[in-house]
């Protein structure tokens, strides 16, 4: 095997390809990176979960194939270490083979901003292990994207040219490979496909592909979970917003935890909370009567939907002290939307 490419282009390629490799197992070949020199030369990692294959422009001398420690590749580009690097090809096994049962292709920024939008919610509790992944559902309207962890919702929501032909599908992504698709998503309008197949889901983008196995279960009917028709609505400027609740949430730590104390009066958002540093309280105009509504929140919870929310201006949505709070668009159509459920006050606090 032998090849010549740009130093660069390989560099890139051996990072996207690294992102999928184990770092311990007990399959040798799967720390490493396979290379297999063809008509060009393709990288892909695997680590029986998920896989990543890319392609780099090459002159190719002599083809074949070996795998490399994906540890030391970046150092073999430039000098070869004395270990042992190479690994018999034939340990390395073959990616899951992805059968075209439903599909859709949907622009590169677009599914990049619609996993980054979502990923935050995505539950890290392995009882459910369901929730530690987003659920995609495909129908005539487009491509909804959906992540719940038990204390908030993210949802996003894209039109696509083909979804009027489209049959209605789901499948659910664990949340470890959404993070590398995001990745490897470039905010451009070039295509990204996306397979369905019967355990896994393929996702092209560019000269690279992601394999992913997909999670069964029953994800949450979360349509049901979200209370619409609410009695308070007001509006806010998304960075005022974020600006009030990161100066109050300045005395708040992982040891010195509170939740914030927000009371929606008429076109004002009063926000405070306390701790053992001491109070603070801030205020934030907003348009809208809250009627004195007065709601505790998890600052971080709160913070992670707004810097989340693609828009200048919001639509928080509230009942009563003890209902979720749900942001939406002010403006245009609703192609996100999040849910904080409260936090319990007490008076004390």
């Amino acid at each position: 095997m032998k090849f010549s490419c740009e130093k660069a282009l390989l560099q890139s390629a051996i990072g996207t390809a690294a992102r999928a490799v184990s770092p311990k197992s007990s399959i040798p070949a799967l720390e490493g990176i396979l290379l297999e020199a063809g008509n060009d030369l393709r990288l892909t990692g695997y680590n029986l979960e998920t896989g990543i294959r890319t392609t780099v422009p090459a002159q190719i001398e002599q083809g074949g194939s070996l795998v490399l420690s994906a540890r030391l590749f970046g150092e073999i580009i430039r000098k070869l270490p004395d270990d042992v690097v190479a690994t018999d090809p034939e340990d390395f096994p073959e990616l899951p083979s992805v059968e075209d049962k439903n599909g859709f292709t949907i622009k590169q920024s677009a599914l990049g901003s619609m996993i980054r939008q979502t990923l935050f919610a995505v539950s890290d509790n392995e009882s459910r292990p369901i929730h530690t992944g987003s659920l995609f559902e495909v129908d005539s309207t487009g491509v909804t994207v959906v992540s719940v962890d038990g204390y908030r919702l993210a949802l996003r929501h894209e039109s696509i040219e083909e979804s009027g032909g489209l049959p209605s599908y789901s499948f659910v992504v664990p949340g470890a490979a959404l993070n590398e698709v995001e990745k490897i998503c470039s905010d451009v309008d070039d295509p990204a496909t996306v397979t369905q197949g019967e355990r896994h889901v393929l996702f092209r983008i560019g000269d690279t592909m992601l394999v992913s196995r997909r999670l069964e279960g029953e994800f949450l009917a979360y349509r049901n979970a979200i209370p619409r028709n609410n009695a308070i609505q007001v509006v806010g400027e998304t960075r005022k917003l974020l600006a009030s609740i990161d100066r109050v949430s300045l005395i708040i730590s992982d040891k010195l935890k509170s939740p914030l104390r927000c009371v929606f009066g008429d076109n004002v958002l009063s926000i405070t909370t306390k701790t053992g540093i001491g109070d603070a309280a801030d205020q934030c105009p907003i348009e809208g009567d809250g009627g004195g509504l007065e709601i505790g929140f998890n600052n971080r919870y709160l913070m992670d939907a707004l810097k989340a929310a693609p828009a200048e201006k919001v639509r928080l949505e509230l009942t009563s002290g003890v209902a979720p709070c749900v942001i939406l668009p002010a403006e245009g159509e609703e192609n996100f939307l999040y849910m904080v459920l409260p936090v319990r006050l007490k008076a004390s606090e």
